[in-house]
Protein backbone atom coordinates (compact mmCIF):
# COMPACT_ATOMS: atom_id res chain seq x y z
CA UNK A 1 0.00 0.00 0.00
CA UNK A 2 1.57 3.50 -0.85
CA UNK A 3 1.52 6.35 1.04
CA UNK A 4 -1.20 7.82 -1.12
CA UNK A 5 -4.07 5.13 -0.49
CA UNK A 6 -3.10 5.31 3.36
CA UNK A 7 -3.68 8.68 2.91
CA UNK A 8 -7.13 8.17 1.10
CA UNK A 9 -8.17 6.04 4.07
CA UNK A 10 -9.17 8.85 6.60
CA UNK A 11 -11.38 10.52 3.12
CA UNK A 12 -12.80 6.90 2.94
CA UNK A 13 -14.17 6.59 6.36
CA UNK A 14 -15.08 10.38 6.39
CA UNK A 15 -17.62 9.85 3.32
CA UNK A 16 -18.58 6.13 5.24
CA UNK A 17 -19.94 8.41 7.99
CA UNK A 18 -22.24 10.04 5.76
CA UNK A 19 -24.68 7.26 5.84
CA UNK A 20 -25.52 8.23 9.69
CA UNK A 21 -25.95 11.43 8.99
CA UNK A 22 -29.54 11.51 9.67
CA UNK A 23 -28.70 10.67 13.15
CA UNK A 24 -28.85 14.45 14.22
CA UNK A 25 -30.41 17.61 13.68
CA UNK A 26 -27.65 19.28 13.95
CA UNK A 27 -24.38 20.12 11.90
CA UNK A 28 -22.25 20.17 15.06
CA UNK A 29 -23.10 16.56 16.05
CA UNK A 30 -22.33 14.89 12.91
CA UNK A 31 -18.90 16.76 13.14
CA UNK A 32 -18.38 15.44 16.93
CA UNK A 33 -19.23 11.60 15.34
CA UNK A 34 -16.62 12.08 12.96
CA UNK A 35 -14.00 13.28 15.17
CA UNK A 36 -14.81 10.44 17.58
CA UNK A 37 -14.71 8.16 14.73
CA UNK A 38 -11.31 9.41 13.52
CA UNK A 39 -10.03 9.00 16.67
CA UNK A 40 -11.12 5.50 17.10
CA UNK A 41 -9.88 4.40 14.03
CA UNK A 42 -6.11 6.21 14.93
CA UNK A 43 -3.02 5.40 15.87
CA UNK A 44 -3.91 6.79 19.36
CA UNK A 45 -2.32 4.77 22.73
CA UNK A 46 -5.32 5.27 24.16
CA UNK A 47 -8.68 6.31 22.72
CA UNK A 48 -10.50 7.65 25.65
CA UNK A 49 -12.16 10.47 25.07
CA UNK A 50 -9.45 13.70 26.26
CA UNK A 51 -7.14 11.89 24.16
CA UNK A 52 -9.09 11.68 20.86
CA UNK A 53 -10.29 15.80 21.84
CA UNK A 54 -6.43 16.62 22.24
CA UNK A 55 -5.38 15.01 18.95
CA UNK A 56 -8.72 17.11 17.25
CA UNK A 57 -7.50 20.16 18.92
CA UNK A 58 -10.53 20.69 21.17
CA UNK A 59 -11.87 20.66 24.20
CA UNK A 60 -12.39 17.59 25.99
CA UNK A 61 -15.62 19.00 27.74
CA UNK A 62 -16.94 18.99 23.79
CA UNK A 63 -16.88 15.32 23.33
CA UNK A 64 -17.62 14.69 26.79
CA UNK A 65 -21.03 16.37 26.27
CA UNK A 66 -21.55 15.36 22.80
CA UNK A 67 -21.37 11.25 24.20
CA UNK A 68 -23.61 12.56 27.89
CA UNK A 69 -25.94 15.80 26.83
CA UNK A 70 -25.88 16.32 23.42
CA UNK A 71 -29.58 15.73 21.57
CA UNK A 72 -29.18 13.01 19.09
CA UNK A 73 -30.52 9.69 18.42
CA UNK A 74 -27.94 6.90 18.97
CA UNK A 75 -30.64 4.45 18.69
CA UNK A 76 -31.56 5.28 14.71
CA UNK A 77 -27.58 5.25 14.80
CA UNK A 78 -27.98 1.33 15.59
CA UNK A 79 -30.69 1.35 13.05
CA UNK A 80 -28.70 2.95 10.33
CA UNK A 81 -25.82 0.36 10.57
CA UNK A 82 -28.10 -2.57 10.80
CA UNK A 83 -30.04 -1.15 7.68
CA UNK A 84 -26.50 -1.08 6.23
CA UNK A 85 -25.20 -4.73 7.04
CA UNK A 86 -28.57 -5.84 5.19
CA UNK A 87 -28.30 -3.87 1.96
CA UNK A 88 -24.54 -4.47 1.22
CA UNK A 89 -23.59 -7.27 3.12
CA UNK A 90 -26.23 -9.50 3.14
CA UNK A 91 -25.13 -13.32 2.77
CA UNK A 92 -26.93 -16.99 2.16
CA UNK A 93 -24.79 -18.45 5.00
CA UNK A 94 -24.25 -15.10 7.48
CA UNK A 95 -24.14 -16.17 10.87
CA UNK A 96 -25.36 -14.32 14.51
CA UNK A 97 -23.26 -14.64 17.18
CA UNK A 98 -24.58 -13.92 20.59
CA UNK A 99 -22.33 -12.86 23.13
CA UNK A 100 -21.38 -10.71 26.03
CA UNK A 101 -18.15 -8.74 26.96
CA UNK A 102 -17.18 -7.63 30.44
CA UNK A 103 -14.98 -4.43 31.15
CA UNK A 104 -13.55 -4.28 34.66
CA UNK A 105 -14.63 -1.26 36.63
CA UNK A 106 -13.22 0.04 40.17
CA UNK A 107 -16.05 1.29 42.98
CA UNK A 108 -19.67 1.27 42.41
CA UNK A 109 -20.70 4.62 40.35
CA UNK A 110 -20.63 3.17 36.70
CA UNK A 111 -23.62 2.46 35.66
CA UNK A 112 -25.03 -1.21 35.84
CA UNK A 113 -21.19 -2.26 37.44
CA UNK A 114 -21.15 -5.11 40.62
CA UNK A 115 -19.81 -8.39 41.04
CA UNK A 116 -20.09 -11.15 38.99
CA UNK A 117 -18.30 -13.11 36.67
CA UNK A 118 -15.78 -10.85 34.53
CA UNK A 119 -15.07 -12.24 31.03
CA UNK A 120 -11.76 -10.26 31.14
CA UNK A 121 -10.26 -11.22 34.48
CA UNK A 122 -11.55 -14.81 34.39
CA UNK A 123 -13.00 -14.62 37.86
CA UNK A 124 -15.79 -12.91 39.97
CA UNK A 125 -14.82 -9.60 39.87
CA UNK A 126 -16.11 -5.75 40.08
CA UNK A 127 -17.54 -4.48 35.98
CA UNK A 128 -20.10 -4.44 33.90
CA UNK A 129 -21.23 -6.19 31.36
CA UNK A 130 -22.67 -5.89 28.02
CA UNK A 131 -24.47 -8.39 25.78
CA UNK A 132 -23.64 -7.90 22.17
CA UNK A 133 -24.97 -9.42 19.00
CA UNK A 134 -22.53 -10.29 15.93
CA UNK A 135 -22.66 -10.78 12.12
CA UNK A 136 -20.00 -13.06 9.83
CA UNK A 137 -20.10 -14.80 7.19
CA UNK A 138 -19.47 -18.03 7.02
CA UNK A 139 -15.97 -18.05 5.46
CA UNK A 140 -15.32 -15.41 7.88
CA UNK A 141 -14.33 -12.40 5.04
CA UNK A 142 -16.52 -9.93 6.94
CA UNK A 143 -17.44 -9.63 10.27
CA UNK A 144 -18.98 -6.80 12.76
CA UNK A 145 -20.88 -6.33 15.79
CA UNK A 146 -24.70 -5.25 15.59
CA UNK A 147 -25.32 -4.04 18.56
CA UNK A 148 -24.05 -3.40 22.18
CA UNK A 149 -26.28 -3.60 25.17
CA UNK A 150 -25.46 -3.09 28.66
CA UNK A 151 -26.77 -5.25 31.26
CA UNK A 152 -28.45 -3.70 34.10
CA UNK A 153 -28.48 -5.69 37.45
CA UNK A 154 -31.15 -7.15 39.23
CA UNK A 155 -29.63 -5.43 42.05
CA UNK A 156 -29.70 -2.29 40.28
CA UNK A 157 -33.47 -2.37 40.25
CA UNK A 158 -34.06 -1.73 43.48
CA UNK A 159 -31.53 1.14 44.31
CA UNK A 160 -33.29 4.46 43.02
CA UNK A 161 -30.50 6.22 44.67
CA UNK A 162 -27.83 4.74 42.44
CA UNK A 163 -30.17 4.35 39.49
CA UNK A 164 -30.47 8.00 39.31
CA UNK A 165 -27.23 9.05 40.25
CA UNK A 166 -26.17 7.04 37.04
CA UNK A 167 -28.54 8.34 34.90
CA UNK A 168 -30.44 5.18 34.31
CA UNK A 169 -34.01 5.45 32.16
CA UNK A 170 -36.71 4.80 34.35
CA UNK A 171 -37.99 1.96 31.78
CA UNK A 172 -35.34 0.75 31.57
CA UNK A 173 -34.74 -2.56 34.45
CA UNK A 174 -33.29 -5.81 34.77
CA UNK A 175 -33.57 -8.16 32.24
CA UNK A 176 -32.23 -11.77 31.54
CA UNK A 177 -29.31 -11.61 29.42
CA UNK A 178 -31.53 -14.51 26.88
CA UNK A 179 -34.05 -12.07 26.64
CA UNK A 180 -32.15 -9.37 25.95
CA UNK A 181 -30.38 -11.41 23.07
CA UNK A 182 -33.93 -12.30 21.77
CA UNK A 183 -35.01 -8.62 21.63
CA UNK A 184 -31.75 -7.69 20.17
CA UNK A 185 -32.41 -10.62 17.09
CA UNK A 186 -35.68 -8.99 16.45
CA UNK A 187 -34.36 -5.69 16.15
CA UNK A 188 -31.70 -6.51 13.75
CA UNK A 189 -34.09 -8.95 11.67
CA UNK A 190 -36.76 -5.71 11.53
CA UNK A 191 -34.51 -3.63 9.98
CA UNK A 192 -33.73 -6.43 7.08
CA UNK A 193 -30.78 -8.47 8.61
CA UNK A 194 -31.11 -11.78 8.46
CA UNK A 195 -28.79 -15.04 9.90
CA UNK A 196 -28.97 -18.03 8.17
CA UNK A 197 -27.63 -19.61 11.40
CA UNK A 198 -27.71 -18.38 14.87
CA UNK A 199 -24.97 -19.61 17.40
CA UNK A 200 -24.05 -18.63 21.12
CA UNK A 201 -22.22 -20.49 23.84
CA UNK A 202 -23.94 -22.05 26.89
CA UNK A 203 -25.00 -19.18 28.51
CA UNK A 204 -27.65 -19.05 26.44
CA UNK A 205 -27.85 -22.68 25.00
CA UNK A 206 -28.67 -23.74 28.17
CA UNK A 207 -31.39 -22.25 28.72
CA UNK A 208 -34.72 -24.08 27.41
CA UNK A 209 -37.36 -21.00 26.99
CA UNK A 210 -34.65 -19.01 25.00
CA UNK A 211 -34.37 -22.30 22.40
CA UNK A 212 -38.03 -22.75 22.33
CA UNK A 213 -38.36 -19.15 21.34
CA UNK A 214 -35.70 -19.26 18.52
CA UNK A 215 -37.99 -22.46 17.40
CA UNK A 216 -41.06 -20.28 17.36
CA UNK A 217 -39.20 -17.34 15.42
CA UNK A 218 -37.77 -20.17 12.95
CA UNK A 219 -34.24 -19.03 13.21
CA UNK A 220 -31.92 -21.81 12.75
CA UNK A 221 -29.16 -22.07 15.43
CA UNK A 222 -26.43 -24.60 16.53
CA UNK A 223 -25.90 -24.49 20.16
CA UNK A 224 -23.43 -24.94 22.66
CA UNK A 225 -24.43 -26.80 25.87
CA UNK A 226 -23.96 -28.23 28.47
CA UNK A 227 -23.86 -31.98 29.25
CA UNK A 228 -26.28 -31.91 32.67
CA UNK A 229 -29.22 -30.69 30.22
CA UNK A 230 -31.38 -33.58 29.47
CA UNK A 231 -33.33 -35.47 26.13
CA UNK A 232 -33.37 -38.11 24.66
CA UNK A 233 -31.53 -40.34 22.10
CA UNK A 234 -34.50 -42.88 21.90
CA UNK A 235 -37.50 -41.85 21.16
CA UNK A 236 -39.92 -41.47 23.71
CA UNK A 237 -43.66 -42.69 23.75
CA UNK A 238 -46.39 -40.01 24.38
CA UNK A 239 -50.57 -40.66 25.18
CA UNK A 240 -52.52 -37.85 23.30
CA UNK A 241 -55.82 -39.72 24.65
CA UNK A 242 -57.54 -39.91 27.51
CA UNK A 243 -59.50 -43.29 28.46
CA UNK A 244 -62.53 -43.68 30.06
CA UNK A 245 -61.17 -46.05 32.15
CA UNK A 246 -57.95 -43.93 33.71
CA UNK A 247 -61.07 -41.25 34.47
CA UNK A 248 -62.40 -43.72 36.67
CA UNK A 249 -59.83 -44.55 38.25
CA UNK A 250 -58.76 -41.02 39.28
CA UNK A 251 -62.15 -39.82 40.12
CA UNK A 252 -63.43 -38.83 37.31
CA UNK A 253 -61.12 -36.63 36.46
CA UNK A 254 -59.03 -36.39 33.13
CA UNK A 255 -55.31 -36.63 32.92
CA UNK A 256 -53.00 -34.26 31.29
CA UNK A 257 -52.35 -34.45 27.46
CA UNK A 258 -50.22 -35.19 25.65
CA UNK A 259 -48.01 -37.15 28.30
CA UNK A 260 -45.50 -39.30 28.25
CA UNK A 261 -46.33 -43.28 28.59
CA UNK A 262 -45.70 -45.05 31.36
CA UNK A 263 -43.35 -47.57 29.51
CA UNK A 264 -41.47 -44.56 27.36
CA UNK A 265 -37.44 -44.17 27.40
CA UNK A 266 -36.50 -42.11 30.51
CA UNK A 267 -34.74 -38.52 29.58
CA UNK A 268 -30.65 -38.81 30.66
CA UNK A 269 -28.40 -36.18 30.53
CA UNK A 270 -26.31 -35.16 27.40
CA UNK A 271 -23.01 -36.86 28.76
CA UNK A 272 -24.35 -40.18 29.36
CA UNK A 273 -26.46 -40.28 26.23
CA UNK A 274 -23.64 -39.53 24.92
CA UNK A 275 -21.53 -42.25 26.37
CA UNK A 276 -23.80 -45.09 27.00
CA UNK A 277 -27.31 -44.51 24.68
CA UNK A 278 -26.68 -46.93 21.44
CA UNK A 279 -27.78 -44.43 18.58
CA UNK A 280 -24.90 -42.61 19.96
CA UNK A 281 -22.28 -44.72 21.50
CA UNK A 282 -22.30 -47.45 18.53
CA UNK A 283 -21.12 -44.71 16.11
CA UNK A 284 -17.51 -44.04 14.90
CA UNK A 285 -15.76 -40.98 15.44
CA UNK A 286 -14.94 -38.65 12.28
CA UNK A 287 -12.82 -36.77 11.66
CA UNK A 288 -13.55 -32.89 10.22
CA UNK A 289 -11.48 -30.34 9.64
CA UNK A 290 -12.83 -27.00 11.39
CA UNK A 291 -10.32 -24.76 10.26
CA UNK A 292 -6.85 -23.70 9.65
CA UNK A 293 -4.82 -21.92 12.83
CA UNK A 294 -1.72 -20.76 13.40
CA UNK A 295 0.00 -23.81 14.23
CA UNK A 296 -1.73 -25.97 11.49
CA UNK A 297 -5.22 -27.68 10.79
CA UNK A 298 -7.72 -27.45 13.83
CA UNK A 299 -9.30 -30.78 13.82
CA UNK A 300 -12.29 -32.47 15.66
CA UNK A 301 -13.59 -35.73 15.95
CA UNK A 302 -17.97 -35.60 16.16
CA UNK A 303 -20.45 -38.16 15.74
CA UNK A 304 -24.34 -37.13 15.74
CA UNK A 305 -27.85 -38.54 16.41
CA UNK A 306 -31.13 -36.95 16.26
CA UNK A 307 -32.30 -36.00 19.78
CA UNK A 308 -35.40 -34.52 21.72
CA UNK A 309 -34.46 -32.18 24.31
CA UNK A 310 -36.76 -32.57 27.52
CA UNK A 311 -38.57 -29.27 27.67
CA UNK A 312 -38.90 -29.72 31.56
CA UNK A 313 -35.14 -29.88 32.14
CA UNK A 314 -32.78 -27.05 32.97
CA UNK A 315 -28.81 -27.68 33.25
CA UNK A 316 -28.84 -27.22 37.11
CA UNK A 317 -31.13 -29.23 37.56
CA UNK A 318 -34.14 -27.87 38.78
CA UNK A 319 -37.70 -28.31 37.42
CA UNK A 320 -39.91 -26.25 35.41
CA UNK A 321 -43.75 -27.02 35.75
CA UNK A 322 -44.82 -30.50 34.86
CA UNK A 323 -46.62 -29.08 31.94
CA UNK A 324 -43.20 -28.86 29.99
CA UNK A 325 -41.96 -31.89 30.69
CA UNK A 326 -42.25 -33.31 27.12
CA UNK A 327 -39.76 -33.74 24.25
CA UNK A 328 -39.01 -31.30 22.11
CA UNK A 329 -39.38 -31.29 18.04
CA UNK A 330 -36.48 -33.30 16.64
CA UNK A 331 -32.96 -31.57 16.47
CA UNK A 332 -29.69 -32.64 15.99
CA UNK A 333 -27.61 -33.74 19.12
CA UNK A 334 -23.89 -33.15 18.50
CA UNK A 335 -20.64 -34.92 20.69
CA UNK A 336 -17.50 -33.51 19.31
CA UNK A 337 -14.23 -34.13 20.49
CA UNK A 338 -10.40 -32.70 20.20
CA UNK A 339 -8.28 -35.87 20.66
CA UNK A 340 -5.23 -33.41 21.30
CA UNK A 341 -6.84 -31.51 24.47
CA UNK A 342 -8.86 -34.26 25.07
CA UNK A 343 -11.71 -31.57 25.08
CA UNK A 344 -15.56 -32.25 24.86
CA UNK A 345 -18.33 -30.29 23.28
CA UNK A 346 -21.84 -30.61 23.33
CA UNK A 347 -24.15 -28.61 20.84
CA UNK A 348 -28.10 -29.12 19.91
CA UNK A 349 -29.04 -27.58 16.94
CA UNK A 350 -32.56 -27.67 15.04
CA UNK A 351 -31.42 -27.92 11.65
CA UNK A 352 -33.85 -30.24 9.95
CA UNK A 353 -32.25 -33.49 9.06
CA UNK A 354 -30.30 -33.87 5.64
CA UNK A 355 -28.13 -30.63 6.78
CA UNK A 356 -24.61 -31.81 6.83
CA UNK A 357 -23.18 -32.73 10.29
CA UNK A 358 -20.31 -30.65 8.84
CA UNK A 359 -21.97 -27.61 8.17
CA UNK A 360 -23.20 -27.09 11.69
CA UNK A 361 -19.94 -27.96 12.89
CA UNK A 362 -18.92 -25.34 11.25
CA UNK A 363 -21.40 -22.80 12.28
CA UNK A 364 -20.68 -24.43 16.12
CA UNK A 365 -17.49 -23.55 15.96
CA UNK A 366 -17.30 -20.16 14.08
CA UNK A 367 -17.91 -18.14 17.65
CA UNK A 368 -14.38 -17.03 17.36
CA UNK A 369 -15.82 -13.87 15.05
CA UNK A 370 -17.31 -12.31 17.84
CA UNK A 371 -14.44 -12.78 20.19
CA UNK A 372 -12.30 -11.37 17.63
CA UNK A 373 -14.63 -8.54 17.20
CA UNK A 374 -14.40 -7.88 20.96
CA UNK A 375 -10.86 -8.12 20.87
CA UNK A 376 -10.45 -5.77 17.97
CA UNK A 377 -12.79 -3.41 19.40
CA UNK A 378 -10.83 -3.32 22.68
CA UNK A 379 -7.21 -3.36 21.05
CA UNK A 380 -7.79 -1.17 18.38
CA UNK A 381 -10.62 1.35 18.88
CA UNK A 382 -10.86 1.62 22.75
CA UNK A 383 -13.73 -0.07 23.23
CA UNK A 384 -12.89 -0.70 27.35
CA UNK A 385 -11.10 2.57 27.63
CA UNK A 386 -14.21 4.96 28.25
CA UNK A 387 -13.77 6.97 31.54
CA UNK A 388 -17.78 7.98 31.66
CA UNK A 389 -19.85 6.56 34.69
CA UNK A 390 -23.48 7.36 33.35
CA UNK A 391 -25.79 4.96 30.83
CA UNK A 392 -26.17 7.49 28.40
CA UNK A 393 -22.85 8.08 27.63
CA UNK A 394 -21.65 4.72 27.83
CA UNK A 395 -24.59 3.10 25.95
CA UNK A 396 -23.27 6.03 23.23
CA UNK A 397 -19.88 5.09 23.60
CA UNK A 398 -20.50 1.24 22.78
CA UNK A 399 -22.78 2.25 19.49
CA UNK A 400 -19.99 4.25 17.96
CA UNK A 401 -17.56 1.25 18.56
CA UNK A 402 -19.81 -0.24 16.75
CA UNK A 403 -19.94 1.96 13.90
CA UNK A 404 -16.17 2.16 13.60
CA UNK A 405 -15.61 -1.53 13.77
CA UNK A 406 -18.28 -1.46 10.86
CA UNK A 407 -16.38 1.09 9.19
CA UNK A 408 -13.33 -0.52 9.37
CA UNK A 409 -14.65 -3.91 8.30
CA UNK A 410 -15.72 -2.58 5.12
CA UNK A 411 -12.22 -0.68 4.58
CA UNK A 412 -10.80 -4.14 5.17
CA UNK A 413 -13.18 -5.41 2.69
CA UNK A 414 -12.51 -2.61 -0.19
CA UNK A 415 -8.69 -3.35 0.55
CA UNK A 416 -9.00 -6.97 -0.38
CA UNK A 417 -10.97 -6.41 -3.45
CA UNK A 418 -8.44 -3.88 -4.68
CA UNK A 419 -5.68 -6.15 -3.78
CA UNK A 420 -7.60 -9.33 -5.68
CA UNK A 421 -7.79 -7.02 -8.80
CA UNK A 422 -4.01 -5.54 -8.65
CA UNK A 423 -3.20 -9.16 -8.46
CA UNK A 424 -5.37 -10.11 -11.56
CA UNK A 425 -4.10 -7.50 -13.24
CA UNK A 426 -0.56 -8.58 -12.99
CA UNK A 427 -1.07 -11.89 -13.20
CA UNK A 428 -0.20 -12.06 -17.06
CA UNK A 429 3.49 -10.99 -16.06
CA UNK A 430 6.48 -13.32 -16.15
CA UNK A 431 8.03 -12.34 -13.44
CA UNK A 432 7.45 -10.27 -10.18
CA UNK A 433 10.33 -7.88 -8.76
CA UNK A 434 11.64 -9.61 -5.46
CA UNK A 435 9.25 -8.44 -1.84
CA UNK A 436 6.27 -7.71 -4.20
CA UNK A 437 2.82 -10.04 -3.81
CA UNK A 438 2.74 -9.73 -0.01
CA UNK A 439 -1.09 -10.06 -0.10
CA UNK A 440 -3.91 -8.45 1.12
CA UNK A 441 -3.18 -9.42 4.67
CA UNK A 442 0.13 -7.08 4.84
CA UNK A 443 -1.84 -4.57 2.86
CA UNK A 444 -4.78 -4.67 5.41
CA UNK A 445 -1.80 -4.82 8.43
CA UNK A 446 -0.57 -1.38 7.20
CA UNK A 447 -4.03 0.00 7.77
CA UNK A 448 -4.42 -1.16 11.10
CA UNK A 449 -6.47 -3.57 10.84
CA UNK A 450 -6.58 -6.86 12.06
CA UNK A 451 -8.06 -9.63 10.20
Amino acid sequence: MDATRIGRLRGDIQRELRYFDDCFARSEGREHLRCYVAGQVSNLPRKCVEAIADEAGLPPRTLQDFLAAHRWNHEHAVDRLQQLIAEQHDDEQSIGLIDETSFPKRGDKTVAVQRQYCGASGKIDNCMVSVALGYATLRGEFRCTLDHRIFVPESWDADEDRRREAGLPEALRHQPKWKMALGMLERAQGNGVRFAWLTFDEGYGNNVQFLEALDRMGQSYVAEVSGLLHGWLIEPTLLHKDHAAARRVHGGRPRRVPRLAAQSAKANRIDRLCSYSHPMRDQPWVDYHIKDGHKGPIVWQARAARFRLNLAHEPDGRRRASRFALPSAPRWLIHAYNPLTSETKYFVSNASAGVPIERLLHVAFSRWHVERSFQNEKDQLGLDQFECRRYLAVQRHLILTAISHLLLARLRLKLIGEGQAAGEKNSHRAASAPGRGRGDRGRVAQAGITP
